[in-house]
């Protein structure tokens, strides 16, 4: 009997979704005109990689993308 997780993804999806909104916030808040992209690549902005609250805000973005991750590659077995 396979696992229902539809609940778990949908609530996932939302939580990544207003994680990505509030990075670029913070992003936008360094760097005006930031962008979505810009935000998948702080390396190439020093202000962004070394900016604390940034780096905390990307680091609870990375654990949910991580978990969005996990939870797909343990839908397909």
């Amino acid at each position: 009997m396979p696992n229902d997780n539809s609940a778990i993804t949908k609530l996932l999806e939302e939580m990544v979704e207003l994680q990505q909104t509030k990075v670029l916030k913070v992003a936008r808040d360094i760097i005006p005109g930031a962008t979505p992209e810009d935000i998948r690549n702080p390396q190439d902005f020093p202000q962004l990689s070394t900016d604390s609250l940034f780096n905390y805000e990307d680091g609870i973005l990375t654990g949910y993308l991580s978990i969005q991750t996990a939870l797909r590659n343990s839908n397909k077995t």
